[in-house]
């Protein structure tokens, strides 16, 4: 009986026969030949024939395995993965020989038996040649190419403080056909010149010459006497002084290294690369040059002690942050902002409208206005703890630390309010004044977030509204002085100005 399998280009065919009698053939793939498939294009399989141990029927199987073995030629690339394992179980599994008596008595025969792996995995290198275009996965490179033409350039530079004078180059790189519109550059200087500050000077100007005006009120002189051309002149002077001033600390803090990594601060025009430094200085001091002589014309009317306010104020706006020795790294600046917003501003006010009079109530006055800017300084410096120890700028926050320095702030903030509180309680006293106590719900939010907050955002946040506080703060204590001087006079005023 014959059990010889056909094979052909279409399809093959395995019968796993584990046991061969004299007249059937099997055919085993040795582990010789397996090896040599694999290094050769073309495998050669060996069919061999159990030797029957004693019969002429020996030479027929020989000439079967000859017939067999001229059809057993198979294409190597078809069954590349079946040669694989057959090759490796050959080579780890031992042959069993075993002797069968047929049932027609016949000799037994030796026989090999080979397990048959039904799953075979590959771990062949798939090349161009033996795979389809479609089988591999590919990434298109047009979308990458137009995206990596829209994505700007990016540099990255040290922030580390330098004496060198030079413009960093900013983090994202504008296209060269960039350029600002006119509406884009004021917005960029307008928050430069940092003018969410100037309530600091124009409150206690404000609140200066209102004084002079309503203590110069009387029965004779019903509404007083105000010069008009005075005040407008003093605020255009100590606007641009500020402004400058702001120009020029931007200037110095640069060269120092200070607020290099500020995001929550205004200006740092330089630190961001908008402007040049020599810019920024040009500009400061023309704008600080224009205020002193608008500030010169207008201390004719004071007299020489506003002169001499005058002069302080430009050698603190200098020293305030120009040298390494500056005012604010020595923890001064605290104290220079409550004696320039405060008492400085206030009298140099009030004795441009009075012709140079100076009166201890002015000074009195002028102390509350004083205390929250000093406050608000100080809450400013508390935000920026971290750069200015980075930077060596030894402020009155860093040199207090974080727990007394908010305790500090609550000394200014209590001071301010004390002071209203003695000049309106006393018998006789402009009780209206007291007005400015209506700011005390906005001071009790502002308390606890200094005393919870830990963040630079929270201390920001608290300096902000500090500036608003005393924005209300002035507004109120100059109404109530108004009401305070009116009243006494109200009935001598003719009743045709009051609507009668």
């Amino acid at each position: 009986m014959e059990n010889k399998e056909t094979t052909n280009t279409d399809q093959e065919v395995i019968t796993p026969t584990s046991t061969i009698s004299m007249e059937e053939v099997v055919v085993s793939i040795s582990t010789d030949v397996a090896q040599d498939a694999i290094s050769h294009t073309t495998v050669d399989s060996t069919l061999d024939v159990a030797t029957p141990r004693a019969t002429d029927s020996n030479q027929d199987g020989a000439s079967q395995l000859d017939s067999a073995q001229d059809d057993a030629s198979i294409d190597a690339s078809s069954i590349q993965d079946e040669v694989d394992a057959v090759a490796e179980i050959v080579a780890s599994t031992p042959a069993r020989a075993t002797q069968e008596i047929g049932r027609s008595g016949k000799p037994a025969v030796s026989t090999l038996e080979v397990p048959i792996v039904k799953s075979v995995t590959s771990t062949r290198v798939v090349t161009a040649d033996s795979v389809e275009a479609e089988e591999v996965p590919t990434i298109p490179l047009g979308p990458l190419q137009e995206l990596s033409t829209l994505r700007p350039e990016v540099s990255v530079h040290s922030v580390a403080s330098t004496q060198s004078l030079r413009i960093p180059a900013p983090l994202v790189v504008q296209p060269s056909e960039y350029r600002r519109s006119l509406g884009e550059w004021v917005q960029v200087w307008w928050e430069g010149l940092r003018p969410g500050y100037l309530p600091f000077s124009l409150m206690p100007l404000l609140l200066g010459s209102v004084l002079a005006w309503t203590q110069s009120i009387s029965a004779q002189k019903i509404f007083g006497y105000f010069h008009f051309t005075h005040f407008i002149g003093s605020i255009i002077a100590i606007v641009l002084l500020q402004l400058g001033a702001n120009l020029v600390n931007d200037y110095y803090d640069y060269l120092r290294g200070v607020d290099t990594a500020n995001t929550l601060g205004p200006g740092g025009l330089i630190q961001q690369g908008l402007v040049k430094p020599t810019s920024i200085l040009t500009l400061g001091f023309a704008l600080l040059g224009v205020g002193t002589l608008i500030g010169i014309v207008i201390a004719l009317a004071g007299g020489p002690l506003v002169y001499l306010f005058g002069l302080l104020g430009l050698i603190v706006v200098y020293f305030y942050s120009a040298t390494s020795r500056s005012l604010s790294a020595l923890g001064l600046g605290e104290f220079v902002g409550f004696c320039i917003f405060g008492p400085l501003i206030t009298l140099g006010a009030y004795m441009v409208q009075t012709g140079g009079n100076f009166t201890l109530s002015a000074l009195i006055y002028s102390l509350a206005p004083g205390l929250l800017a000093a406050a608000a300084i100080h809450l400013n410096n508390i935000r920026d703890l971290e750069g200015d120890e980075h930077a060596g700028r030894r402020t009155l926050a860093l040199r207090m630390g974080l727990r007394w320095s908010r305790g500090w702030a609550l000394v200014l903030f209590i001071a301010a309010y004390a002071i209203i509180i003695l000049l309106g309680v006393p018998h006789g006293a402009p009780h209206f004044v007291l007005l400015s106590l209506w700011t005390l719900p906005t001071l009790a939010v502002i308390l606890t977030g200094v005393l919870r907050t830990d963040t630079h955002a929270g201390f920001h946040l608290a300096m902000r509204q500090t500036i608003k506080l005393l924005i209300f703060f002035t507004l109120l204590l100059i109404i109530g002085l108004i009401i305070s001087a009116l009243i006494p006079v109200m009935p001598r005023i003719p009743l045709h100005l009051l609507g009668k």
